[in-house]
């Protein structure tokens, strides 16, 4: 990391620049896997899961036996902490649910919303370096609550055909039966389009690399809804001298060590803060087993010294992270002012880490500064909110003379129309 001491607004505008990268040849290779699989179904998943993860199966869907079996796969405490996970989760998102509301908006006009479950869904788990069990438990949990019909999930298997029983643990607590074998862009593809063995869905859910990420914005134009758009996760921590180096170092360290393109970013009003942090990173930097990953992101991470606390507020607004962690004396009122985060996390006792596993609180969030217009996964995502509305023959009367004024006005004669001849029929009939 490097340490940028009171920037002008150049220097600003680089150290938040987020990692760009030349997505014009993955979008070429991803529509190719997704054309292949409208093509050919299950043959394309079976061949692209050999190609990818270097696994040869012969079956994509997950015998029940084997989710059954998962519980016993597992060490206790693992069971344990998973269960009280799901607690939190489900009681955060159970305060979530959206009501109906109803309303009579002029006399004999009544207006009404209703929130329906979305019928079909797919959720997708990544699994590689880190089998993310846990995200199973943010995408499948709130799933359940709401009560969707049909919920299949699809994560890609290790080298020898199998999935990480965790996964399997996690999702059979979570009420998801239909599992499968498939990971990448042709996972998105199979629920987007259907093949022989996986159903088409209606939404899409779940974080991804750059090919899942791709893949599900070229769906997205195709009559399947997602969740958000995602891309490289990322942290930025605002701290003064109250703060802890240790703490903040291992922050970094946690969201560096999710992927090489992750974004760290520390802003402090603390030299001596800035300078414990970068010796900390250091040590600690030394005894994790993914050291060689969270060294490629620390190159691009960033200690940006300033000189009060209203600049720190402005620069976390204006880079809009996807996790902020707001380690000062007067955090609760700092976070007031924010208005562009993902997920915001208070004082030195709360680790981003908290979020990401068992506070309650989702850990899918937008990145990419898509904060800025996306709210973090919540239970309205699960729910698609249907209007209804009904007119008397009073309500009629009374708003259809405005209505016709208004379709009058856009040359729209037949709109106008739909009310005349209503209003004409019950002036007859008076």
């Amino acid at each position: 990391m490097k340490i940028i001491e009171y920037p002008n607004q150049t220097e600003l505008k680089l150290a938040l620049k987020r990692p760009e990268f030349d997505l014009s040849k993955l979008e070429k290779s991803v529509k190719r896997i997704i054309n292949q699989v409208i093509k050919q179904g299950d043959k394309a998943i079976l061949s692209l899961t050999k190609k990818f993860d270097k696994a040869t199966i012969s079956k994509i869907n997950i015998p029940a036996s084997l989710i059954d079996n998962s519980e016993r796969q597992i060490d206790t405490e693992l069971k344990n902490a998973i269960k009280i996970a799901a607690l939190n989760i489900a009681n955060f998102h159970k305060a979530q649910i959206p009501g109906d509301i109803e309303i009579e908006t002029i006399t004999g006009v009544r207006c009404w919303q209703k929130a329906i479950p979305v019928e079909k869904l797919g959720l997708y788990i990544p699994g590689g370096t880190a089998p993310l069990f846990s995200t199973v438990l943010m995408l499948a949990i709130p799933s359940q609550i709401a009560g969707n019909k049909h919920v299949i999930l699809c994560t890609p298997p290790d080298k020898n055909g199998e999935i990480n029983p965790a996964i399997l643990y996690a999702a059979k607590i979570s009420g998801v039966s239909k599992i499968f074998a498939c990971g990448g862009a042709q996972a998105i593809a199979a629920m987007a389009y259907g093949t022989e063995t996986i159903p088409k869905v209606d939404k899409i859910f779940g974080p991804g690399n750059q090919f899942v990420t791709i893949a599900k914005q070229l769906v997205s134009s195709h009559g399947v809804a997602i969740d958000m758009p995602a891309g490289p996760s990322e942290v930025l921590i605002l701290a003064d001298d109250s703060a802890n180096p240790e703490f903040i170092a291992a922050d970094l360290l946690s969201q560096a060590e999710h992927g090489s393109d992750s974004q760290v970013i520390l802003v402090t009003t603390s030299k001596l803060i800035a300078n414990q942090t970068l010796i900390c990173v250091e040590n600690q930097l030394k005894a994790l087993p993914r050291k060689k990953i969270a060294q490629e992101s620390l190159k691009n991470g960033t200690i940006i010294l300033v000189k009060s606390e209203q600049e720190m507020i402005d620069i976390s607004n204006r880079y809009a992270p996807e996790h902020l962690i707001i380690s000062t004396a007067n955090y609760s009122e700092l976070s007031e002012k924010i208005t562009q985060a993902g997920s915001v996390f208070l004082g030195n006792y709360t680790p981003e880490s908290l979020g990401d596993y068992a506070s309650g609180a989702n850990h899918t969030l937008p990145t990419n500064g898509f904060a800025r217009s996306y709210s973090g996964l919540n239970m309205d995502a699960y729910y698609k909110k249907i209007t209804f509305q009904e007119a008397t023959s009073k309500g009629v009367k009374i708003i259809g003379p405005f209505v016709e004024t208004m379709a009058d006005a856009e040359q729209l004669q037949a709109h106008k129309n739909a009310v005349s001849v209503r209003l004409k029929f019950l002036q007859n009939e008076s």
